[in-house]
């Protein structure tokens, strides 16, 4: 699902990528990458959805346009950022989806727009991520650079031709490693369940994630709860887009069936 940043691109203070404006959708969809990913790997996603969605890219810092920017290394830390960028953006219906670490960062986004702003979200969708209190000791960011690009390869969600390149490879690892440490080191605090819908989706070939582990987001709404699987490993998103198209859509046109 990787794509180049194309024309069409809104940044609304550089957090926030809009491929594909919809000025009369209604509802937004903002999605957020897995650690080492860009805003530009939901640019498919973007061009798949109907016209009743708009999707919203989150690009973190210190990559593609961002690459000089200093790095954010807690999934808190980004979220904060993430929220405040969102604000904006918060005139009409919003729904959140994140993959891998970026489901962990779409649930405290959501926590905090819920605790904030008293604003619920349409619904959460936490894709390859186990539940915030359902804890595993990883220790993939402490790895050298050489067994962090291993993690990248087994994986399978980056680009063959760019792990072969040596240059920009060692150009970017420091985001992927504060990517790593950030979903690695976060640590879910107790506090209210969310108020919208969750559902959770799961490849069920993926290391990174257990049935039961992505059951256990059910714990964290008081909503409805979905538990979606689909054949693959950790970045099943790929091989199964108008699935997740069709399921996006159906959730976000009826959150109360999500």
């Amino acid at each position: 699902m990787n794509s180049p940043l194309t024309e069409g691109t809104e940044d609304n203070g550089r957090w926030i990528r809009r491929f594909h404006p919809r000025p009369d959708s209604r509802v937004r969809l903002v999605c957020l990458p897995h650690a080492g990913g860009s805003a530009s790997f939901y640019f498919p996603l973007s061009r798949a959805m109907p016209a009743t969605v708009e999707v919203l890219c989150v690009q973190y810092p210190g990559r593609q346009d961002r690459r000089t920017e200093p790095l954010l290394d807690s999934v808190p830390a980004l979220a904060d950022q993430v929220y405040e960028a969102l604000l904006p953006w918060t005139d009409r219906p919003l729904a959140l989806f994140g993959h891998s670490m970026g489901a962990s960062l779409g649930y405290e986004v959501a926590r905090r727009l819920e605790r904030r702003r008293d604003f619920v979200p349409t619904a959460l969708f936490a894709s390859g991520r186990r539940a915030p209190s359902a804890y595993r000791a990883e220790t993939v960011h402490l790895r050298d650079d050489d067994g962090l690009v291993e993690e990248m390869r087994e994986l399978s969600g980056t680009d063959p031709q760019l792990l072969g390149d040596e240059e920009l490879l060692r150009m970017i690892l420091p985001a992927i490693r504060a990517d790593y440490r950030a979903a690695e080191t976060y640590t879910w605090e107790p506090g209210p369940p969310l108020r919208c819908p969750v559902t959770s989706l799961i490849g069920d070939d993926d290391p990174k994630v257990t049935r039961d582990e992505a059951a256990a987001w059910s714990a964290h709404t008081e909503g409805p709860f979905a538990l979606e699987v689909f054949p693959g490993g950790h970045f099943f998103l790929a091989r199964h887009q108008p699935e997740i198209v069709r399921l996006l859509t159906t959730g976000l046109e009826t959150p109360e069936r999500v």
